[in-house]
């Protein structure tokens, strides 16, 4: 069964504003106010709590932010993320359309992603989309995450499909070098905050609009 693996953050839905905010209730909590901008560190936000709180921590004080900081923040960073995960995210126009086009074209859909399975599983719920895919592995499902190929492997054995005949659709360099790994095509959506300049990962296609992904994943796993 032919098969296509979607990334969830940045690629099925704009979660930056969600992740931000959690990331900026911390800085709140230390008494730092809102130091992270929804718009300016939308990239950011798409790599993870971690880097967020990097992040803010290096604008608060101009140097390499304290591991020992970061690592006692990140739990909070989670419960308040968890709390408010469906507030400002929504998914890209006309995914949930083409996810159910490719389903009713006989392909296997699932999801890979480096958010917590637990949260991924949550949001997915909330926004009502989760019966559209056969699988989800996230970041803690298997020892190892994005980009080690075995989650990717694992998402296309969970939905059914042949890891041959599959391909990854993503917005990261991370999603990139997932499916190089494991050496299946890629596709990276230009409407994430890099845009176009994704282009400069060499993937197999671009992915402008999700009207186009249909007829994409019918050429590229012909």
């Amino acid at each position: 069964m032919r098969t296509v693996i979607f990334d969830l953050d940045g690629t099925l839905a704009d979660t930056s504003a969600d992740l931000i905010a959690a990331a900026n209730a911390c800085f709140r909590s230390l008494g730092h106010g809102d130091v992270l901008d929804p718009a300016r560190d939308a990239l950011t936000a798409f790599h993870g709590g971690r880097a967020m709180l990097r992040l803010g921590f290096t604008r608060l004080t101009s140097q390499a932010p304290d591991e020992t900081e970061v690592n006692e923040q990140y739990p909070a960073l989670l419960a308040h993320y968890g709390a408010n995960i469906a507030t400002h995210t929504r998914a890209y126009p006309g995914a949930v359309a083409a996810v159910q086009a490719l389903r009713d074209a006989g392909f296997a859909v699932g999801i890979c992603t480096n958010k917590p399975a637990g949260l991924a599983e949550q949001l997915l719920s909330e926004m009502g989309i989760r019966n559209l895919f056969a699988s989800l592995v996230g970041a803690d499902t298997l020892p190892v995450r994005k980009p080690d190929p075995a989650p990717y492997v694992a998402a296309v054995a969970r939905a059914g499909g042949t890891l041959t005949r599959s391909m990854l659709i993503g917005d990261t360099e991370t999603d990139r070098r997932t499916a190089a790994a494991a050496g299946v095509p890629v596709a990276l959506v230009t409407f994430g905050p890099e845009g176009r300049a994704i282009e400069r990962l060499a993937p197999e296609a671009l992915l402008d609009s999700y009207d186009d992904l249909p007829g994409l994943a019918d050429r590229l796993l012909a």
